[in-house]
C-alpha cells in the first residue's frame, strides 16, 4: 500500500478540522519545503465509494503558497461545491481525496494539441472559462473533454473559444 502524500494529508487535515470544528487550520510546521516555496493552482477532489463528492480548485495560484492553496481548496471542495451538500462529520471516515497540482496552462491551436489522458483543458470565450482535469474516467477524446469544459462554463457549442492545456501532478 502506498503511503499517503503530504498533499493529501494536508487536504484531509483541513477538511477534518473544518467539518468537525468549523476551524481553519494553519499550515503545519512539518509541511515539506516544496509546498511552502511553490505557488501553483490546485484542485482537491473528494469521492465516497468511487463517486464524486466534491471538487474545487484554482487554475492559477491565489494564495501565498501551495500549502495554503490546498487548505483553502480542500475546505471549499468539502463545503462549497454547488453540486453537492456540504460534507458531514459522519462522511469523513469514508472520504477519499486526491490533489492535482497544475502546471501553468499553455495556449494551443486546436484539438490535435490535446490528449485527455495527459492534459487538462481550459476553454475560454469572452468572460467565461471552463476547466476539465486530465485522465478522468469516461473521457477518451479531446472532443468530449472540450464539450464538457464548454458545458461547465455555459459556453455555447458554436461560440469561438481559445483552448489551453495543462499538465498535473496527481496525489492520491
Amino acid at each position: 500500500m502506498n503511503e499517503t502524500s503530504p498533499h493529501v494529508k494536508l487536504a484531509m487535515a483541513a477538511i477534518q478540522a473544518y467539518v468537525s470544528e468549523r476551524r481553519m487550520i494553519s499550515v503545519p510546521s512539518d509541511t515539506p519545503e516544496d509546498m511552502l516555496n511553490k505557488c501553483a493552482g490546485a484542485f482537491v477532489c473528494l469521492k465516497i465509494d468511487g463517486q464524486l463528492r466534491g471538487c474545487i480548485g484554482t487554475i492559477e495560484p491565489v494564495r501565498a503558497n501551495l500549502a495554503e492553496e490546498i487548505i483553502c481548496n480542500a475546505i471549499s471542495a468539502a463545503t462549497s461545491d454547488p453540486r453537492f451538500f456540504p460534507v458531514e462529520v459522519e462522511e469523513l471516515e469514508c472520504l477519499q481525496c486526491s490533489v492535482d497540482v497544475l502546471a501553468p496552462p499553455e495556449e494551443v491551436s486546436g484539438l490535435d494539441d490535446l490528449d485527455p489522458k495527459r492534459y487538462g483543458v481550459i476553454v475560454e470565450s469572452e468572460m467565461s472559462r471552463g476547466l476539465l482535469l486530465p485522465d478522468l474516467e469516461g473521457i477518451d477524446t479531446a472532443e468530449q473533454q472540450v464539450a464538457i469544459a464548454r458545458q461547465k462554463a455555459f459556453i455555447n457549442s458554436r461560440a469561438p473559444i481559445k483552448l489551453y492545456r495543462f499538465e498535473v501532478i496527481r496525489y492520491e
